[in-house]
């Protein structure tokens, strides 16, 4: 992240007030604009600005970085104004390689700022570009699960009396399984043109029309392609509408709803957008009985023949 805040701190104070959601950031550096002891040794005082900023690159894990070469980073041409630093450089905390910076003095040609440096290592990554497939549906498949249920059944799981035995013939299983796919299945490789419908019979169809260049080859072309997708879809249906029991699942635009972020209380059908109407939601509705009349003979009380009172009796006596 590159950053310029000004007299003002004005790009400081966004940083502080704001919250910004920058995932992963490796490195914050720039002109900060701000004088202070704990990077310019040439200059006395501390601060609260630099406190804020110390606190923005904790927020980003981040910590200030000392250079290799400490010196100026900006160039006074004032006369009676010293050099000063106030561009930094903020690295990942804890990082082994990635923790100090380089001021390069002599490369700021008209400029009065010296520009930061520092390395960042960069890993070779292995990107799978080829993969090991089986067409569904082609003899190879069914190869496969031939091979695959002939070899099951000569494991001997007469023995599986304990835990060791069970991992045995479980390691035994997944052997068979992953030879008889090497076995039977083909490296092709992957990019962005892959189509899971694409069928061994277009594979044929686009070689013959290669070779011959003709117009009837590539009508047949277009026809097998054609073929190939109607079969394929069909069959996709068919395993939605049987098994998922929603064949609207193969539209776009059938998706989960999101709920609504916020949603307003509601009382007799009007929402509840003020402190006083909530308040009159609240009360009418566990204070809805109240200044009604009520029928005090049902609390009259049952007295015996000698004016006493009975005793209460339960459903069951009664």
């Amino acid at each position: 992240m590159n950053v310029y805040s000004d007299s003002s701190h004005t790009a400081l104070k966004y940083l502080k007030d704001t919250e910004v959601n920058i995932n992963n950031v490796l490195i914050i550096t720039g002109d900060f604009n701000i004088r202070d002891s704990l990077w310019d040794p040439s200059f006395p005082f501390h601060s609260s600005i630099s406190d804020d900023l110390i606190m923005i690159a904790d927020s980003f894990d981040l910590s200030l970085s000392k250079p290799t070469n400490p010196g100026p980073t900006r160039f006074s041409d004032t006369a009676g104004e010293s050099n000063s630093v106030i561009d930094l450089m903020f690295l990942r905390c804890g990082s082994l390689e990635l923790d100090q910076h380089h001021i390069l003095s002599d490369h700021r040609l008209s400029s009065d700022h010296a520009p930061l440096t520092t390395n960042i290592p960069i890993e070779d990554e292995f990107v799978q570009s080829t993969k090991l497939s089986i067409i569904q549906g082609s003899d190879k498949e069914k190869e496969f699960i031939k091979n695959v249920i002939s070899n099951m059944s000569t494991l001997d799981t007469s023995n599986i009396n304990n835990v060791d035995n069970l991992i045995d013939v479980v390691n035994h299983l997944g052997s068979i399984v992953e030879l008889t796919w090497l076995k039977n299945s083909k490296r092709t490789k992957i990019s962005k043109h892959s189509k899971q419908w694409w069928s061994q019979s277009c594979r044929l169809a686009i070689s013959k029309y290669r070779e011959s260049r003709s117009r009837d080859d590539w009508k047949s072309f277009k026809a097998t392609v054609k073929e190939a997708k109607r079969t394929f879809f069909d069959n996709k249906i068919c395993e939605i509408a049987n098994s998922k029991r929603g064949p609207w699942e193969l539209m776009n635009w059938v998706k989960k709803r999101r709920l609504p972020a916020t949603e307003a209380i509601k009382f007799n059908g009007s929402p509840c957008l003020s402190l006083e109407s909530l308040w009159n939601a609240l009360h009418n509705t566990f204070n809805n009985a109240l200044h009604r009349q009520i029928d005090v003979s049902i609390s009259r009380t049952n007295r015996t023949n000698n004016g006493a009172l009975s005793q209460p009796t339960s459903l069951n006596q009664r």
